[in-house]
């Protein structure tokens, strides 16, 4: 403890030992500052000396008082609280002086200027803009060009090519004639050549899209159309057509025949990482494969139908000519090896192409597809009907789908009732065998009618709210045997089988069509000794006349 020198008076800076606030004693030597020394009356009473505060404790003082004032000021209030109230919009005035601030330091979107890299005069202006290529509309050209003189003798009439070729194209929905007339055919050339290749095949039967080789000769008068001298295009994959004239100026057509071998393409391989790879890398064409794929996941989830190790057969229909051309068809067989052995064996059958099994059996689909694309808003069970408002049985299932929403078949069937139902409105009613029935209620138009046979998925109707409904939705109901059961309790399984002379005919082609050799097809077709081959190289494209709409 700290004691005075002798004949000293006692004082302290307040605290309760005489120690100062801290209740720390300082040292021999250590410095002590006293302010505010003052007298006492009573002698008894030591006098009290206050310790001058040190920068910091002062600063922490300030601190204190003066967040102590802006907690009270409540400069940024709550806005979702007390609103229209004076400290609301006080908060108000604070948003938008802030929101000023910010704009007024918004940065500035003018671009930078730059000096040039060199100094551009008007004389070298001048010559970039001679050497420049722009649109003759910006003022640009090309080089120099030297001004005529009095020495340039102005032309009478510009002279003609002797011949044009253009090669036009047939468009969706446009007449052979027309296109003709288009390309600059005159109307009596164009309407005789229609005659000629219309005795060859109908001018329906020729493709949108193909391309005619057309020759035009020299006028015979100005103002005149131009003479058709030759046009030769292809017909069909087998034929090309030709129209040529002769001496007298009379048309006449040349058929020429082109060799084409059908022989199906047959890619087989190893499925591995991704059969979509594996397949394009051994030359099966794209859609090929992606047909593959949808043909097997039908029957098989893909995960089990197929495994890394497992071989794939797919068989195409294809066509090749002689002049090179290819032409990939429909799959006709989809087939999956495991082991050496064929664990699925499936072959397009029928004039609806659906794919069977080497037994036999058709295409099989599990389960029931979903009327629409929407969710479950009511169960089957019991409910409080919300237009009748007392409890009843629901029969059915209800669906939340917007108004004019397409609905579908859940599987194959008939319609067995298309019309208005009472309380159910707009209702299709389909019969699936099996003493099985669906009805589809509420409907804002019918898409079917009654004694239709009706395919999985296939729009029987539109979502409406005809009827006791509240608001546009399904209402989709089950029956057995003529009784109202829960729809989610069904499954249904679409399988189609062949029997009889069908099946033996069925089998034999499946044993004829996996006698083909894999990759036979791929070989190029030799053409015949008289068979003249129009391959055309790159660099003699150069010269191929300019192509028209």
């Amino acid at each position: 403890m700290y004691i005075p020198p002798e004949g000293t008076t006692h004082i302290t800076d307040g605290s309760p030992d005489g120690a100062g606030s801290t209740g720390h004693e300082p040292s021999l030597g250590e410095p002590r500052v006293y302010v505010g020394v003052w007298e006492d009356s009573d002698p008894a009473r030591p006098l009290v000396l206050q310790r001058k505060q040190t920068l910091r404790e002062r600063y922490s003082i300030w601190r204190n008082a003066a967040g102590e004032r802006l907690k009270r000021i409540d400069l940024a209030p709550d806005l979702a609280n007390d609103i229209g109230s004076t400290r609301w919009f006080r908060g108000l005035g604070t948003l938008v002086a802030l929101a000023a601030v910010s704009l007024a330091f918004w940065p500035e979107l003018a671009p930078l200027e730059a000096a040039p890299a060199m100094r551009v005069d008007d004389a070298a202006r001048d010559e970039f803009r001679s050497q420049m290529i722009t649109p003759l509309a910006m003022g640009g050209d090309s080089g120099r060009r030297m001004g005529f003189t009095e020495a340039v003798l102005p032309l009478k009439s510009a002279p003609e090519r002797p011949q044009l070729q253009v090669l036009a194209t047939l468009a969706k929905g446009d007449g052979f004639g027309r296109m003709l007339k288009r390309a600059g055919v005159g109307a009596g050339d164009a309407e005789r050549v229609s005659d000629l290749v219309a005795k060859a095949m109908p001018l329906s039967d020729i493709e949108p899209g193909t391309q005619v080789d057309i020759t035009l000769g020299r006028r015979i008068a100005s103002g005149n159309a131009r003479p058709l001298d030759r046009l030769d295009f292809r017909a069909r994959f087998d034929l090309k057509l030709g129209i040529e004239r002769d001496a007298g100026g009379n048309l006449s057509l040349v058929r020429e025949t082109i060799e084409v071998d059908e022989t199906p393409l047959r890619i087989r391989g190893r499925v591995g990482d991704s059969l979509y790879r594996s397949a394009r890398a051994a030359g099966a064409p794209a859609g090929a494969v992606q047909a593959f794929l949808k043909t097997v996941s039908a029957h098989k989830p893909l995960d089990r139908a197929m495994r890394p190790s497992d071989t794939f057969d797919i068989i195409v229909a294809h066509r090749r000519a002689a002049t090179g051309e290819r032409q990939a068809g429909q799959l006709l067989y989809a087939g999956v090896e495991r082991g050496g052995r064929a664990s699925m064996q499936l072959m397009r059958w029928g004039e609806k192409g659906r794919f069977f099994e080497a037994s036999g059996l058709g295409e099989q689909r599990h389960g029931l597809v979903a009327p629409v694309p929407g969710r479950m808003t009511s169960r089957y069970g019991m409910r409080r009907h919300p237009v009748l408002g007392y409890r009843r049985m629901h029969g059915g299932v209800d669906y939340k789908a917007g108004y004019g929403t397409p609905i579908v078949a859940v599987t194959d069937g008939r319609v067995s009732s298309a019309g208005r139902a009472g309380g159910c409105g707009n209702t299709v009613k389909l019969a699936h065998g099996g003493g099985l029935q669906t009805r589809y209620c509420h409907m804002s138009r019918i898409a079917v009618r009654g004694g239709q046979s009706v395919r999985r998925g296939q729009v029987i109707g539109y979502v409406g709210s005809t009827g006791l409904s509240t608001g546009p939705h399904l209402h989709y109901e089950m029956y057995r045997g003529g009784r109202k059961v829960n729809p989610a309790s069904v499954s249904y399984v679409t399988r189609a089988e062949l029997s009889g002379s069908e099946l033996r005919r069925f089998r034999a082609t499946l044993a004829q069509l996996k006698q083909v050799e894999a990759g036979a097809a791929l070989v190029d077709l030799r053409p015949q000794v008289d068979q003249p081959v129009t391959n055309i190289r790159e660099i003699e494209k150069l010269d191929r006349p300019r192509q028209v709409g």
